[in-house]
């Protein structure tokens, strides 16, 4: 069984942060054209609720896009990585809509955008021995989203990772191949990231809506967990 794990060397870089879960099982995950209108609307609500966040003009003056650069400078990332929520409301600044991809990302990205966190998602039923979050020795295999090339971690970079390698890279920026949520996932544990006491409020807010969501559309019950410098473990999921 897995359980999610938040390594020492993550807290040595950001004590105040909170690392929230949702675990979630036997789902059906399964795109039906019958939901499409309701998936469009909730990225659609998500992407107008996230307007408040990118009032300023100049994009990399928006607290929450300049909190995540600064949160990036403190470890090693590679080259133009931007946090998850940056590139969502980039699109928003741009005027691009949201197409529905599978319903959990569906709704895990209309809460990222209405609460301005970093949400992600993996599938556990991919993941090999315990989910961790920490500091990368480098060199663990990672295949992105789209490539079937190898783009190894690099040392001293904030990763999620298992047994077998990289799962996320430089914290949220880029998701991997093996442990993505497909319409195939049933088993599943979704995460927001927050690093100061401002976003860990949004953040709490946005779980406990994800877990709303969530259990409405796919009638499931599932578990929350917050970890913290002082508990950093999850049970197993």
């Amino acid at each position: 069984m897995t359980r999610v794990i938040v390594d020492k060397e993550f807290w040595e870089l950001f004590p105040e942060a909170q690392i929230s879960t949702l675990t979630i099982h036997k789902i059906d995950n399964h795109v039906y054209e019958s939901d499409d209108p309701y998936f469009a609307q909730l990225l659609k609500d998500g992407a107008q609720e996230s307007k408040k966040f990118i009032e300023n003009e100049v994009f990399r003056d928006n607290e929450v896009v300049d909190e995540w650069r600064q949160a990036f400078r403190k470890f090693k990332t590679k080259k133009g990585a931007r946090c998850s929520i940056e590139a969502l409301l980039k699109r928003v600044s741009q005027g691009r809509e949201f197409s529905p991809i599978n319903p959990l990302v569906d709704i895990y990205n209309s809460i990222s955008l209405k609460y301005g966190v970093p949400c992600g998602g993996e599938n556990l039923n991919a993941i090999d021995g315990n989910l961790h979050l920490g500091k990368a020795n480098g060199g663990e295999s990672f295949k992105p989203l789209g490539s079937d090339e190898d783009a190894p971690a690099l040392p001293g970079e904030i990763i999620y990772y298992d047994n077998t390698g990289a799962i996320c890279r430089c914290l949220n920026w880029r998701e991997a191949q093996r442990t993505m949520l497909t319409e195939d996932t049933t088993d599943s544990v979704l995460v927001i990231e927050a690093i100061d006491p401002a976003s860990i409020r949004r953040a709490t807010e946005a779980i406990n809506e994800l877990k709303q969501l969530v259990e409405k559309y796919f009638q499931v019950t599932g578990e929350i967990k917050q970890l913290t410098k002082n508990d950093f473990e999850t049970e197993e999921l």
